[in-house]
């Protein structure tokens, strides 16, 4: 890494790089001197929990060290960069609970905390899901960050369903009993739409580079609204509002 660049100009991973290239027990303290939350104490925690949520299942595969570039959305020129974090956070022995409190305490205080805990959660479904295999050991870490993040067990439920085949479909996904109406359905679109896109996950604090999580949960939230408006188009037929 370049010191003589100036702070501002540096990018997310030269700043990252720049506080834990002293070694794998940086990362821990680096974290523990931090206050708040920023998009660096965000992207560390945020790394740390992927990297070791890839070894969850006893082996780190190339799908799911991909979907963290995905995530991420790494320029060419920042690969190196980016793949030196990653390794020095895989490296970390840390347990990954440290992580999961450093973030939900330096939200705690934030607005909309929870719907970026969610989110977060979401994106660590994505890298567990990425290899098409979820494993006990990445169901228990998942479900461990969740009680760390106060999420609810619903919002798991749903997460869950979102990624992992053969679960209730499009309803839990959505956060919705099968029995709910079309003015239901069109109210849950409305307000998640008004918090889940991507320039309000920005606002709240998520790196620009995180853009593609947030494409990524609304493309699936879409997907699974089309699916559940096809489901209820026979009852509407019958009722006479088509």
């Amino acid at each position: 890494m370049n010191s003589d660049i100036p702070r501002d100009h540096q990018s997310l991973w030269q700043r990252i790089l720049g506080l834990i290239s002293a070694g794998v027990s940086a990362v821990r303290s680096v974290l523990e001197q931090r206050e708040g939350m920023d998009s660096v104490t965000f992207s560390i925690a945020f790394i740390a929990l992927s990297a070791k949520l890839a070894k969850a299942d006893g082996t780190v595969t190339r799908d799911e060290v991909a979907m963290f570039r995905r995530i991420f959305e790494i320029p060419p020129h920042e690969e190196k960069n980016a793949a030196r974090v990653y390794d020095l956070c895989r490296q970390d022995t840390t347990g990954f609970e440290f992580y999961a409190r450093k973030m939900a305490g330096s939200l705690a205080h934030s607005e909309n905390a929870q719907e970026t805990l969610e989110t977060v959660l979401d994106g660590l479904f994505h890298i567990a899901m990425a290899d098409g295999d979820f494993h006990p050991g990445e169901e228990a870490f998942l479900k461990a960050v969740a009680d760390i993040f106060r999420l609810s067990p619903e919002v798991f439920l749903r997460l869950r369903a979102q990624h992992v085949p053969g679960f209730h479909y499009p309803w839990t996904t959505l956060g919705l009993d099968r029995t709910s109406d079309l003015e239901t359905l069109s109210r849950t679109r409305r307000e998640f739409l008004k918090t889940n896109h991507p320039d309000m996950l920005i606002a709240r604090g998520l790196p620009p580079e995180m853009v593609a999580l947030a494409d990524a949960r609304l493309a699936a939230f879409n997907s699974a609204y089309e699916e559940a408006l096809r489901q209820l188009a026979p009852a509407m037929r019958k009722g006479g509002r088509a």
